[in-house]
């Protein structure tokens, strides 16, 4: 009888052979649940939630995200995948394939007899021969074809999350967008996605500027505005209460108008300073005047604007004021004392477009945009989301792509060199750690053979034509979803991202070996709820 047991009746238990035959049957269920997504011709899934939304979706991170997962294995495998999706926005599928792979391929020995323990540290030592190999087939990106290779590996991400032809698009303004960025900081955050539900997807674009989703508070206010000046501040333009609780004794109606009188032109004086700036750099030039603030504008401020021809948005995001001065120059005051041109920031366009009962302002034509919009259109909510997503990844990809320098061929062309190299070490090591590393290399078979399946072709006759072009031509050989033949994936496009593989393998190893390991589960912990059992 268990020891816990003995402390807690209520326990419930499951013990050595029981315990890994319960974590390896959750590991195989999630990996089928997720299976027929990976690759290009991976198919969808369709998530209900309790209130009756539906998420069409087959991106491996949003379906782990929503779906309810109740096995605490399963649950474990799934938050870990999640975490590589935080960490390198991709390898979800991977990840959850991987684990279960591992688990499968240690079960058979296992089963025989082989302790956990010989098999995790087998796992460790092919863990370190793979990312060798990851170090070795790695390929260097060049200036002379530094956008060719990035359109690739977005294409690559892409692909994988939506129809090729939208795909194909997208790969595009997500290239543009992070070339666009400051590319000592690459800071993903400055390109603002914008969602519009309008026309059809075919109508996504790039707007080499800022779009923001609130217009002009006036209707006095012009709607359209060429050859721009941009004063971004964060300066309060409406009557505030006192931040002090006062009281104010007066003797006649009189008074009480010098007090209002005195507390408005407070506000007033601010809003002629904003309106003497602009006769001062506007006059006599073919310019215009735009004021983007953070804080309020009440309507007597907004009125007076609106005379001179001022086009005024308040309230703007914290997060729009970064990027605006990015995208047009000038900078983000909060005083407007000392007012200057160099404060400003210049746009070629700035006009309003009304959506049903929203409003957007485009900040169109800056010279030198370092903040830039992907606008995303379509016709409904569902295929909003699924863009958003994809275009989250495929940005991703190519700031990871940057940062590392290089990519490695995608295809499976790794996995099958990583199993083949791995074969190889097992001629010089001896004893029985080699049945660990044996697990292993067959365990990273599970992606060439899934993506073979997905595509629809035979996968062990896949693989043997992938090992065996392999060994034969002794450079990278991956499958080509379309024919089902041996590919060399580099000329044919088809690349991965060095850091998501080399995350991969360290977190699946590291997942997988711990799993082997647990030899009693034991559900008697404290109760979240008081007065719970």
């Amino acid at each position: 009888m268990s020891a816990i047991s003995l402390l807690n009746p209520k326990a419930e238990v499951a013990r050595a052979a029981q315990a890994l035959a319960v974590n390896i049957s959750a590991a195989k269920g999630i990996q089928d649940v997720l299976k027929t997504n990976l690759g290009p011709r991976g198919t969808m899934k369709m998530l209900v939630s309790g209130s009756g939304d539906v998420k069409i979706t087959k991106d491996g991170n949003v379906l782990l995200h929503e779906m309810q997962i109740q096995h605490p294995t399963a649950s474990l495998i799934a938050r870990a995948s999640t975490a590589q999706d935080d960490v390198t926005g991709d390898g979800t599928t991977s990840t959850v394939l991987l684990i279960g792979e591992f688990l499968k391929q240690a079960e058979l020995y296992i089963s025989e007899g082989l302790h956990p323990r010989v098999v995790t540290e087998g796992f460790e030592v092919a863990k370190n021969k793979a990312l060798q190999i990851l170090e070795d087939m790695k390929v260097p990106i060049s200036d002379a074809d530094r956008k060719d290779v990035l359109t690739k590996i977005a294409a690559t991400s892409l692909k994988t999350k939506i129809h090729p032809k939208m795909a194909d698009q997208l790969t595009d303004i997500c290239v543009e967008a992070v070339l666009s960025l400051d590319q000592k900081l690459l800071d993903l955050h400055m390109v603002e996605i914008m969602e519009m539900q309008h026309r059809t997807d075919s109508d996504t674009a790039l707007v080499k500027g800022l779009v923001m989703d609130h217009g002009g508070r006036h209707p006095d206010m012009p709607k359209k505005l060429t050859n721009c000046y941009i004063l971004t501040c964060n300066v309060s333009m409406e009557y505030e209460k006192t931040e002090v609780n006062s009281g104010f004794f007066y003797k006649s109606a009189g008074e009480r108008e010098k007090l209002i009188t005195a507390e408005r032109k407070f506000i007033e004086d601010r809003v002629k300073k904003v309106i003497d700036f602009k006769k001062k750099v506007c006059d006599g030039k073919d310019k215009t005047f735009v004021i983007i603030n953070q804080k309020g504008i009440d309507p007597l401020s907004l009125d007076a604007l609106a005379r001179e021809g001022i086009l005024a948005l308040r309230r703007a995001k914290r997060r729009n004021m970064e990027r605006m001065a990015l995208a047009c120059g000038g900078t983000a005051m909060n005083t407007l004392d000392d007012l200057d041109e160099s404060c400003l920031g210049e746009a070629g366009s700035v006009y309003e477009h009304v959506l049903g009962e929203n409003k957007f302002t485009f900040v169109e034509e800056c010279k030198n945009p370092q903040s830039v919009t992907i606008l995303l259109k379509g016709p409904n909510k569902h295929s909003l989301t699924q863009m958003r997503d994809a275009v989250r990844d495929g940005l991703r990809a190519v700031k990871n792509a940057l940062d590392d320098g290089c990519v490695v061929p995608g295809a499976g062309a790794y996995e099958v060199s990583a199993h083949l190299a791995l074969r190889k070490a097992l001629e010089t090591i001896k004893g029985k750690e080699r049945l660990g590393i044996q697990a292993y290399a067959d365990g990273l078979l599970v992606i060439p053979k899934v993506l073979a399946l997905n595509s629809g072709y035979d996968q062990q006759e896949v693989l043997v034509k992938l090992l065996s072009e392999t060994t034969d031509s002794g450079h990278p050989v991956g499958m080509d979803a379309a024919t089902g033949e041996p590919v060399n994936p580099i000329e044919m496009g088809i690349l991965d991202n060095y850091s998501v593989k080399k995350q991969m393998i360290n977190s699946c190893t590291v997942i997988a070996s711990n799993l082997l390991l647990v030899d009693e589960i034991m559900r008697a912990g404290l109760s979240s709820l008081k007065g719970g059992p």
